[in-house]
């Protein structure tokens, strides 16, 4: 395991200190159509063999419009099905209070919790080996070589989607020239950006691609910043591009912003984004989102739990095949490439095109 490790029974001797001072909101889903309260004390209904759900969030917490939302979304739709309620943790602006949140939703007897995103990688083993009768899964973080069987990772292709992504970019480019923010200048991004530039040259080999980040590794700020979003994207539009793509969670509103006041396009990430936002106007810009479906993997995970078949220690993975990653046609903007969209993505579902995972 990375990093310095807390001794055993430290981490839930802290989240039994902070369990009434974290920054906790629980909400549940019953028959009564649920409710929302605020504070560390947990939410509503659900009983029983219902689940009760600890659900940690990336940066930015819930209303990023895309990676967080997506994962609420899973939590939800099986709520939904199966009945329990959902106990959610945000963390500090600087993440330093990451294994106390996991701790204290673990503590307060949320079984499973779920970490959304590898900023938690660092953290969850220590955690889950401090609560071996609490199963957890993380989102984007490999865990079978940690050798930790209550822990379950959930892992995307997202060079596969993103390869679409920058076919799509490289084909509706009139200027010749595209571009891509991400958030943060970490492997996990990388596999996004990669995955674009790799699709972009096999559809277009001269086109010309810019991709910048907005911060750099271990500072998880990038995904929480629009306004820096929306100067690194506007630099792209200013200097020739007229197609952004943005891996960036809740900074891509900035990516949006820059698109619509520089008469560009730009293409969204994780959810729908042509759907998730409220202005008409960048609306109108989103040509297309590389679809990260992370709510059908947290929705699967939980439905496995609840079946009592969760195989920990594993990692499942989502690509292309599975229906994992692909592109959002809400809008009709990218209609009339399909069938290019189509052929690139049969020849990576057969192995005929390996996508790159690194620039």
């Amino acid at each position: 395991m990375r990093g310095a490790l807390m001794r055993k029974g430290s981490v839930r001797a802290t989240a039994l200190l902070l369990a009434g001072g974290l920054a906790l909101a629980g909400c549940a889903s019953d028959e009564d159509g649920g409710g929302e309260s605020n504070g560390g004390g947990g939410g509503g209904g659900g009983g029983g063999d219902e689940l009760r759900i600890g659900l940690a969030y990336d940066t930015g917490g819930r209303g990023d419009r895309s990676f967080n939302d997506s994962a609420y979304a899973g939590v939800q739709a099986a709520i939904d099905e199966l009945g329990g309620e959902v106990q959610e943790f945000s963390p500090n602006d600087g993440g330093s209070d990451r294994v106390e949140g996991l701790a204290t939703l673990a503590e307060q007897g949320y079984d499973p919790v779920i970490a959304v995103g590898f900023a938690y990688g660092d953290s969850i083993g220590e955690v889950a080996e401090d609560f071996p009768d609490t199963t957890f899964a993380i989102i984007d973080s490999e865990v079978a070589e940690l050798g930790i069987d209550n822990v379950t990772g959930i892992v995307f292709a997202e060079e596969q989607g993103s390869f679409l992504a920058g076919v799509a970019a490289a084909l509706k480019s009139q200027t010749g020239q595209i571009g891509f923010v991400g958030g943060v200048e970490s492997p996990l991004i990388q596999k996004f950006q990669a995955g674009y530039e790799a699709g972009a040259r096999a559809a277009r080999p001269d086109i010309v691609i810019t991709s910048e980040y907005i911060s750099p590794a271990g500072d998880f700020s990038g995904f929480n910043d629009p306004a820096r979003g929306q100067i690194l994207a506007q630099g792209m539009y200013d200097g020739g591009a007229d197609i952004v793509y943005h891996a960036a969670g809740g900074s891509g509103t900035g990516v949006f912003q820059a698109a619509v006041a520089s008469g560009k396009l730009a293409i969204g990430v994780d959810s729908d984004q042509y759907e998730t936002v409220d202005d008409p106007a960048q609306q109108a810009v989103i040509m297309t989102s590389m679809l990260k479906r992370v709510d059908n993997g947290v929705q699967a995970f939980l439905t496995d739990f609840a079946e009592g078949s969760v195989e920990g220690g594993t990692d499942t993975r989502y690509d292309l095949e599975s229906e994992g990653v692909d592109l959002s046609t809400t809008g009709g903007q990218i209609d009339d490439i399909q069938a290019q969209l189509d052929e690139f993505r049969q020849q990576i579902i057969s192995g005929e095109i390996t996508v790159p995972t690194t620039p």
